[in-house]
């Protein structure tokens, strides 16, 4: 596919259109906004298997495979023909009978299980858990690991029936007569040495018989030491860049056109213990890039970690040259990864505008060189002091906020963060992109907000403090780099502050905005800060929470923790109001204290946004980026029974903040009351930055609004005024879908909302109480939801009924393909996508 078919749109059954990403922009960007400036050439788009010299013909394996095959005799004489194999619970005769391990289900939770006891001093991560086996019924099979502990069978069936995705593995079995090899991938990081037992569901269907033939563990290692060499997104001390894979004595060849003021982005790491040197060759077109200039050899010897090696190539620019990528290492077959390898151009201008605003800001026609996207975890904005609260919470943001445009009444697609972050940078509502339930995945079939900038020629990286917004959600869909919540410190204080992440994130993107300081980039920051455990780092511990009052509050902890039934929550001390009631504490005086800390964390992770603007301003680029500040979601704090996040869509849930700073490129002083919702950030961004926005998407521009608000008086309908400048009044749409976690912190319950003229409406279409189905608010009076109209209101009830059944109708019927579909692509594209990871 050319580099301007990214937004192509591509019919599927659902009847709507979705883009068929597959970046091979090489080094031409025409079509992409501003190619002229802004050109990246990317080796892993430039790959082809032709490259690869001096393949080895014998490599390494990484090691044995941890296997239990029922096909071979056991080695010992005396040892267990089932090979350690056991059943757990729903499964009777278990035995093995001509080379494969039998039984037949009394239970539709089925558990088999082993203790593992040799290879617990491997390092290496889990790729994959590879089964042969066969049904005669069921539609899925399943396999879960787990450390040392205790083994409760009950507990583990309990959650099988209770959830949709229980296990950390799970694939579609097809049953019948013949065995198949399933291989089960998680996006997880599981360390080999961790794996105490293994656990298998063979099928999910009661009365089935089922035979295995074989069950292999296999390492991260093992895997690679089977692939090609090529392209793959590779992770060493969980952080991941889209890479370049080869074997010692491998080299990677390739000509290429420099610019001006080139140079090379790239990252070197390996996971051998032994060293690997990498060396980077520069030679004639046509010639053995082997014999030419060296421009870099460095030996590693610390495996699993990367290190950065920018290579300056300005003295080539102008030129075609070729390139050579060669490891050496004692071993053959040893491994190396070329992360983000990549030739920029350090220009050091902003990238020109070549397609224009959707509305007149009066702010030039300038693109900003740098687009940052700040997402704070499970912030309301209730606790903000621009959208009113008492608490100087957030200072440098309030500044920042006034200088740009201020969204009074922004709405998020869902009340947790699995769900709430896709829609953000897809622009598709939870039902649309299909990532509702904690296994799901972002389907390949989007387009997310980093595809669009990679291909544009931005440097795209992620600081993910959450597993949802990373690789486990597919949302590396477009970055370069990922930096997953498992690499940042483990917390620095002895494990007290484990959410509080804002520094680490900040001192990371710092250094790579720097790195990357003359060309443009998109940074996506998602930073965890307000999240609980709410104790906040010092000094901001006791700014609104005093050290005079700690020891009374640690009390009621204690108390209070006994009265909370689920276990995630009393680890988190987030209790429900029934539970405070039922522990005799004062709900009051520990709500308070609560709320001191959330705030005081507040604090904190506003400090550090303060200090990245500081560092943009060192780097001369304060007046050439772009900066957008929202949240996934709120919190409750028992305003309808619950603390914590996700358990329904009332105001404290889903009501977010959002602003965007950039005096360059948009007018400041900008107050806006029109609802709108974090679907809207995708398109504003790229609107903003003058590139084409998809077609497919389902958020629209918020220019037509700041363009209204410029210059109107106080009290006008900016709303009104925006829509002869495209602006559409749709409502703000929200999920809250079955989790099927009965007797967890989300309710089996589901319910829609959509806020619309200054009303909300919420369909409770599944509920676990005598609760109403359907809830009426004043949005603009009661923003936290607590006085239902619906009753009082029949003519708004009737109204908002039928723009709430259209907006979902809408949103099913847009439905992306299953994350795991491979419909329309071809060959090409599908090994592509599959050597990235976004399809397993």
């Amino acid at each position: 596919m050319s580099s301007n078919q990214w937004h192509t749109p591509v019919p599927n059954p659902a009847g709507h259109s979705f883009p068929l990403w597959l970046s091979i922009a090489l080094f031409s960007l025409t079509g992409c906004g501003h190619a002229d400036n802004a050109a990246v050439l990317r080796l892993v788009d430039l790959f082809t298997e032709d490259m690869v010299r001096n393949t080895p013909t014998k490599i390494a394996r990484g090691g044995e495979t941890d296997a239990w095959n029922f096909a071979e005799p056991p080695e010992a004489p005396r040892a267990s023909p089932t090979l350690g194999w056991k059943a757990g619970a729903g499964v009777s005769g278990l035995r093995v009978r001509d080379g494969r391990l039998t039984g037949r289900t009394t239970a539709a939770t089925p558990i088999l299980y082993l203790e593992r006891t040799a290879g617990l001093d491997n390092a290496d991560v889990l790729h994959a858990i590879e089964v042969r086996a066969r049904a005669s019924e069921g539609e899925n099979l399943m396999a879960h690991v787990q450390g040392a502990g205790d083994l409760d069978f009950e507990a583990m069936a309990g959650r099988m029936r209770r959830m949709s995705q229980p296990w950390q593995f799970t694939t579609p079995l097809v049953p019948g007569d013949d065995p198949q090899t399933i291989t089960l991938r998680t996006s997880r990081s599981i360390r080999m040495s961790g794996i105490h037992k293994i656990f298998i569901r063979p099928t999910d269907a009661k009365g089935a018989q089922f035979e295995i033939e074989s069950v292999r563990l296999i390492s991260r290692q093992q895997h690679l030491a089977r692939i090609p060499s090529g392209v793959g997104w590779q992770g060493l001390g969980e952080i991941y860049h889209e890479s370049l894979v080869s074997r010692a004595p491998e080299s990677i060849e390739m000509e290429a056109g420099l610019p001006a003021r080139a140079w090379l982005d790239l990252h070197v790491g390996t996971v051998n213990d032994s060293p690997v040197t990498f060396t980077v060759r520069l030679g004639e077109p046509g010639s053995k890039a082997a014999g030419g200039t060296v421009l870099l050899q460095r030996t590693v010897t610390t495996p699993d970690r990367w290190e950065a090696t920018p290579i300056d190539l300005s003295a080539h620019g102008g030129s075609t040259v070729t390139l050579s990528l060669s490891l050496s290492a004692a071993e053959p077959g040893a491994l190396g990864f070329w992360g983000t390898a990549a030739i920029r151009t350090r220009e050091g201008q902003s990238p020109r505008a070549t397609q224009p605003l959707s509305a007149d800001l009066g702010a030039g026609n300038r693109a900003p060189q740098g687009v940052i996207l700040v997402v704070a975890d499970t912030l309301r904005r209730d606790h903000l002091n621009p959208w009113g609260h008492g608490r100087q919470t957030v200072p440098a943001l309030a500044g920042l906020a006034s200088e740009g445009a201020l969204f009074l009444d922004n709405i998020s697609q869902a009340s947790w963060t699995k769900a709430s972050v896709p829609a953000i940078l897809s622009s598709l509502y939870p039902s649309s992109s299909r990532v509702k339930q904690t296994a799901d995945r972002l389907p390949a079939a989007a387009t997310t907000l980093a595809e669009v900038y990679r291909e544009a020629g931005y440097a795209t990286v992620s600081y993910a403090s959450n597993q949802f917004t990373g690789k486990f959600t597919n949302l590396h869909q477009g970055f370069e780099e990922l930096h997953e919540r498992a690499s940042f410190p483990n917390d620095s204080f002895a494990g007290m502050y484990r959410s509080k992440t804002a520094r680490d994130c900040v001192d990371r993107a710092a250094d790579w905005i720097e790195a990357h300081r003359d060309e443009p980039f998109f940074v996506f920051l998602h930073v965890l800060d307000p999240h609980s455990p709410f104790e906040p780092r010092r000094p901001y511990s006791t700014v609104w929470s005093g050290a005079a009052g700690r020891d009374e509050f640690d009390k009621s902890v204690e108390q209070v923790r006994k009265a909370i039934a689920v276990s995630n929550m009393k680890a988190q001390v987030t209790p429900t109001a029934d539970e405070v009631r039922e522990s005799g504490i004062d709900r009051d005086a520990f709500l308070s204290y609560t709320k001191g800390w959330y705030d005081g964390s507040i604090l904190g992770m506003d400090a550090e946004i303060a200090r990245l603007m500081e560092r943009l301003g060192g780097l001369g680029l304060a007046d050439k980026t772009l900066l957008a500040f929202t949240s996934d979601h709120g919190e409750g704090f028992q305003e309808h029974n619950y603390m914590w996040h996700g358990q329904t869509i009332y105001g404290e849930m889903i009501n977010v903040p959002l602003m965007f700073h950039g005096p360059a490129f948009l007018p400041g002083g900008l107050v806006i009351g029109e609802t709108v919702q974090n679907i809207d950030i995708f398109p504003t961004l790229l609107d903003l930055s003058r590139l084409p926005i998809p077609g497919n998407i389902q958020g629209q521009s918020l220019l037509p609004l700041m363009a209204a608000a410029r210059g109107s008086g106080e009290g006008a309908d900016v709303g009104a005024a925006a829509e002869s400048r495209g602006w559409k009044r749709r409502g703000a749409f929200s999920e809250k879908n079955l989790a099927r976690q009965s007797g967890g912190p989300t309710p089996e319950t589901e319910s829609f909302s959509v806020v619309h003229g200054g009303w909300k409406l919420i369909h409770n279409t599944v509920r676990t109480d005598e609760g109403p189905e359907f809830e009426l608010f004043d949005h603009g009076n009661d923003p936290l939801d607590s006085n239902n109209l619906a009753s009082r209101r029949p003519e708004v009830l009737d109204v908002m009924k039928k723009r709430l059944e259209e907006t979902r109708d809408y949103a099913k019927a847009a439905a992306l393909p299953e994350a795991g579909s491979t419909e329309g692509m071809s060959a090409e594209e599908l090994q592509r996508l599959r050597s990235l990871g976004y399809i397993q």
